[in-house]
Parts: structure tokens; sequence; C-alpha cells
């Protein structure tokens, strides 16, 4: 005897493999976007103006977590390196008086260099550092011995750290302040501006929209 199918049953099944293939599809796109966020790229946003004029407030950026090492997730021990941040690399870190927030900043220095700054100009073993996107906004000059923005050092970068400064200078809280950041803190290298909105004027940068950051 031939049982007949219910037309119903097979809707039924057909609706049940449907919901799977789309429950399946989200888990898979959920753990890969997981996966990248964790171990390929981040997007942040900038809320300060301490990276000024390289990044503004409402700046939203692309993180590179994959240049300089795979980690492990929690532990910030790398299991495969890669390479290490280099002079003028602007670097998202765990703030180390706040391993909850993210700062970003360029790196001045790393592990073995001298670093001094007298009257607001920058010296790296002892050589003056000459580049484009460090500025200045302030011209008053605050002496050593009342805080050390504008007069620090010198100090010698110890092993597996950074030094780091806001391109912002004169309204940046960094290295000179305090103190170095470490390798394990580090999470990766901003390389791209995807997106950027001026709160002020309520309007889209369109001309930051796609720029490198160098």
């Amino acid at each position: 005897m031939k049982l007949k199918k219910s037309p119903q049953k097979d809707i039924q099944i057909k609706k049940k493999g449907r919901l799977r293939e789309n429950v399946e599809a989200i888990l898979v796109a959920i753990v890969l976007a997981l996966f990248i966020r964790t171990f390929v790229v981040q997007a942040f946003k900038i809320p300060s103006g301490s990276m000024k004029e390289t990044l503004l407030v409402g700046d939203h950026i692309l993180v590179n977590k994959f240049i300089y090492g795979v980690k492990l997730p929690f532990l910030d021990t790398t299991i495969i390196p890669i390479k290490t941040p280099k002079r003028g690399d602007i670097t998202v870190f765990k703030f180390p008086e706040d391993p909850d927030k993210d700062f970003i900043k360029r790196v001045v220095g790393v592990a073995g260099d001298v670093i001094e700054i007298r009257n607001k100009q920058v010296y790296v073993n002892h050589e003056l550092l000459n580049h484009d996107f460090g500025i200045h906004k302030d011209p008053h000059m605050i002496p050593a011995d009342m805080q050390p923005r504008d007069n620090f050092g010198p100090v010698t970068v110890p092993p597996n750290s950074l030094f780091v400064m806001g391109d912002n200078r004169d309204h940046s809280y960094d290295s000179r302040f305090w103190g170095f950041v470490d390798l394990k803190a580090v999470k990766g290298k901003a390389f791209i501006i995807y997106w950027s909105w001026d709160k002020e004027n309520f309007g889209v940068r369109w001309s930051r929209m796609g720029k490198l950051l160098k």
C-alpha cells in the first residue's frame, strides 16, 4: 500500500529547512564578524581633538589589528608576531591609566630611543624630529617645573614600550604626562577614515572619506 505525503507536512518541513538555513547563515555571519573584529580590522570613532589636524572629532576610522601580530583575546599575548610599531605609526592602545578606554596617538619613540622636548621641539636620539603633522596652537611656553607639555626629558624608552604623542601637541594627554605604552596594550594601526561627521555644522565631511592615514 503506497502512503500519500501530506502537503501540509511538506510545507512544515520546508519552513523548518529554510529557518535552519537562515539561523545557520546568521550564526556564520556573527562568527565571521567577531573573528574580523578580534583579529583583523576594527572600527573606532574619534571623540577628541588630540590628533588634529590628522584626525578630527567625528572621524570614523578603521584599525588594522593584524599588522602587529595575532593576539589571544583578553590575554593580550601575541601568538603570531608579524611586526612591531615604528615611529610615525598612528596606533590605538589600551590607556595605561584605564585599560577599559582606548586611546589613539602617534608613535614618537620605540624601545631604546632617547626622547627629549625643548621649547615644544621634539628630539629623538638627540636629533630634531622633522615632520609636518605635529601642530601647536598655543604660543605660550610652559617651563618643565610646572608641567611636561613643552619641556620634557630626556628619557629612554624601556624595552617592549612606546612613547606616544598626539599631533595636536598643545592639547594632548599623552606619554609626556602618564608614561609609556606597553606593546601588549597596542591594538593596531589606524589606516583609513571611512566616515566623518561634523557635529558642529551638522554635515558629512565628504572630502575626508576614504582618506588614508599617514
